[in-house]
């Protein structure tokens, strides 16, 4: 296996937003692609990244290879990556080896490891709400929507989408219209933000945010650009009655 990144910053940027969500991951690499597709300890958030052999300059692989990755020791190599490195990984025995070329060539070991659960998936959603809209509008939203309270709701209505978080004492709303895109039947559905925070970091690197949910379901983000498909799955927050 011998893969070459010749703009290796934003691969990096990825696996530092994966890492505020998952700490080891399975690292599928064949033919076509790269991918990893992981669940939270707590089992309430999945992440999916997949990064298409065509976006690399090089990329040599015999069989499909499936790395165990501590994403923290993973992420601490990448943050070494400049502006104009080129990142080469290779895999040679039970090591991940990155190689960092730019002004000095230089080489890291990492161990892989072993995971002890299933291979995972990504569920077959149907969603009644389907929102596309600028990332920034999306991230500044719920980062309002943190300054009342620990959850927030999404609402499709009447060919809008609101954004709304109320609090014990204090409340807000965010409400967009054709500055968004929306396809969408009416919905409301309630996700943490503890979680959103995190997710909402892919704001940085990537222009266009789409959500997808209906009533108390799961959430879907995506955050695509060319050569880059990145999603996140996010239980919904069910109030129960005492």
């Amino acid at each position: 296996m011998l893969l070459k990144l010749d703009h290796p910053k934003l691969f990096s940027e990825i696996i530092s937003i994966i890492s505020e969500l998952v700490l080891e991951v399975r690292m599928k690499i064949n033919k076509e692609c790269m991918s990893i597709i992981a669940i939270d300890p707590a089992n309430v958030a999945m992440t999916s990244f997949k990064l298409p052999s065509t976006a690399f300059s090089k990329f040599e692989i015999e069989t499909e290879e499936v790395l165990g990755v501590n994403l923290e020791n993973l992420k601490a190599v990448l943050r070494r990556v400049r502006g104009g490195s080129v990142l080469i990984l290779s895999k040679q025995e039970n090591e991940l080896k990155l190689q960092i070329q730019d002004k000095i060539k230089r080489e890291f070991s990492l161990a892989l490891i072993e995971i002890e659960s299933e291979e995972k998936e990504l569920p077959n959603l149907e969603f009644v709400s389907k929102v596309e809209m600028d990332s920034k509008d999306f991230s500044e939203a719920i980062e309002d929507c943190t300054v009342v309270a620990d959850s927030c709701s999404f609402i499709t209505e009447n060919e809008k989408f609101i954004i709304q978080a109320r609090g014990s004492l204090n409340s807000f709303k965010a409400e967009f219209g054709d500055e968004a895109k929306i396809s969408a039947g009416d919905s409301i559905s309630k996700y943490s933000l503890e979680y959103l925070q995190k997710m909402i970091k892919a704001t940085k690197i990537m222009d266009k945010a789409v959500i997808n949910f209906s009533n108390d379901y799961p959430l879907k983000l995506e955050f695509n650009a060319p050569f880059i498909e990145l999603s996140f799955i996010l239980a919904p927050r069910v109030e129960t009655e005492d």
